[in-house]
């Protein structure tokens, strides 16, 4: 394949053309962030004349980032191309220059192959040479250039989420510029530049606009009202994607909504039920009830209704997007839930005792992965654990901490390291996972098992949008990641041509 197989920096599009000081210009840092993981190889190109602290600057950055360092004399301009040949390989494609200004010498003794990119400053250019405005355009360009030459087998992923989760996709090798095996191109979208006008390069899109959420209000017990408020940069997108109807997202906004209310997921999965046989094991939802006010004279009467009786776990409804949706509490006496400090709505749940083993579980469109991660100990643990407050609400945030047992208050002669790991029984949660993703119409997605220790229930205690899936191997989950999106896309192309 032809395309870009390189990008060289020079320093003069880097650094602010300032003698006095070692400044990067705007827009640099967001180059080397989206070239580090774009499987393109990456230079940094500076003179011999360049000031010693610029030098120090530009082999910082290199290191940091995993760039080439080259070094430009004009009397062996030649010299250039053969270490860069070197580095990275000659088999074809182009490499992108990219400068404020390049010397005609240069221009005209380097090879063909080599393709200059002008960080315009209103100066003219030679014939061939191409130009933006800004440094944040240039993924754009890769971009545009990569799907050409590959033609129509390429197809150009736009993604858009939180620069960390992005970052741990893209160290991962999720999110390449240069295409891959199933020819998908993955494309930045950045809010610093038009986000319509970087949406007429795309062919889908793919966004974690959970993590983009101001607020969630819940307007009923089984549904969630509308008023779900993204941020600015994920209402633009929408706005964006209403002019590009035959843009694939991956998945629709409103397809995600269910894994926002941890009760609208619980009644959900009641639906379970129609997957259980006679004599073979269950898979079911956790009991659970909602909460609008623990202090209401009631409530202990619709926890006995439900057979809640403790311990019990107590979420907030709301389940991602807010900065208290991970707020929990284990509670052992039911006058224990006055004055809980657990945001409401709440669901309260039963607690299954899962001998501290949690199955994560990730669907990747046809594919599913599963991994075992240690968990919260059983309930007689827990209330030794609780001994020393007075058997006061234990409260903690999942996604920071979760309660564990040391070793002297582990129950019987089994530690809880050591304790016996659940038979799992793989072809009932595969076929759970089958009609999830049929009833959420999600195509990556996420969900937690636990076993119930005595029954050999299986118990779906949540549900989550395009999770991380880190414990997977990257050689296996990642290709299973592209063919997902692929395999979307081609759906949806072929449901519109019926």
């Amino acid at each position: 394949m032809s395309g870009v197989r390189g990008v060289v920096l020079d320093s003069s599009a880097l650094l602010l053309p300032d003698d006095d000081v070692a400044l990067l210009r705007p827009g640099a840092d967001y180059v080397f962030r989206k070239l580090r993981y774009s499987n393109i190889p990456t230079g940094i190109l500076y003179g011999l004349d360049l000031s010693t602290p610029k030098v120090k600057l530009l082999e910082r950055i290199s290191k940091q980032f995993s760039f080439d360092i080259f070094i430009l004399n004009l009397s062996s301009v030649e010299v250039i191309e053969k270490e860069v040949a070197s580095a990275w390989g000659d088999y074809g494609g182009s490499i992108l220059h990219v400068a404020s200004n390049i010397s005609k010498e240069l221009f005209v003794k380097l090879s063909n192959s080599w393709l200059y990119v002008i960080l315009s400053d209103g100066t003219s250019m030679e014939p061939g040479m191409l130009s933006i405005d800004k440094l944040e355009q240039l993924p754009l360009m890769i971009c545009s250039y990569n799907r050409k030459a590959i033609g129509e087998n390429g197809l150009v992923v736009g993604y858009v989420m939180k620069p960390s989760r992005e970052e741990d996709f893209a160290k991962r090798g999720a999110f390449p510029l240069r295409p891959n095996v199933n020819g998908l191109i993955f494309l930045p979208l950045t809010f610093e530049l038009p986000i319509l006008t970087q949406l007429q390069h795309v062919d889908m899109v793919i966004h974690k606009a959970t993590d983009e959420i101001i607020s969630v209000e819940l307007n009923s017990s089984l549904e969630i009202s509308n008023n779900i408020i993204y941020s600015k940069g994920i209402l633009e997108v929408q706005r964006c994607l209403e002019e590009r109807s035959d843009c694939c997202v991956i998945d629709p906004f409103g397809n995600i909504d269910p894994v926002l209310d941890r009760f609208k997921i619980q009644t959900l999965l009641l639906g379970l039920e129609k997957l259980n046989t006679e004599g073979q094991n269950k898979i079911r939802a956790p009991r659970c009830i909602k909460v609008d006010n623990f202090d209401v004279p009631d409530l202990r009467q619709r926890l006995l209704d439900a057979a809640l009786s403790p311990p019990s776990i107590v979420k907030a409804q709301v389940a991602c997007g807010v900065s208290d949706a991970h707020s929990m509490a284990i509670v052992y006496n039911i006058d224990d839930y006055k004055g809980l400090n657990v945001p409401l709505p709440a669901v309260v749940q039963e607690y299954v005792n899962h001998s501290a083993s949690l199955f994560k579980f990730y669907v990747l469109g046809d594919e599913i992965f599963f991994a075992v991660k240690k968990s919260t100990p059983n309930a007689d643990i827990l209330i030794k654990l609780s001994e020393k407050s007075g058997f006061k609400p234990l409260l903690f945030d999942s996604l920071k901490s979760l309660p564990t047992a040391h070793k002297e208050q582990q129950s019987g002669d089994v530690s809880y390291q050591e304790a016996k790991e659940p038979k799992m029984d793989l072809g009932l949660v595969t076929d759970a996972a089958k009609w999830l993703s049929k009833m959420l119409n999600l195509t990556i997605f996420g969900f937690d098992v636990v076993i119930q220790e005595c029954t050999g229930d299986h118990v779906i205690v949540d549900v989550n949008y395009l999770p991380s899936f880190k414990e997977v191997p990257d050689k296996v989950a990642i290709p299973a990641f592209w063919k997902a999106i692929k395999r979307k896309y081609e759906s949806r192309k072929n449901a519109n041509h019926e």
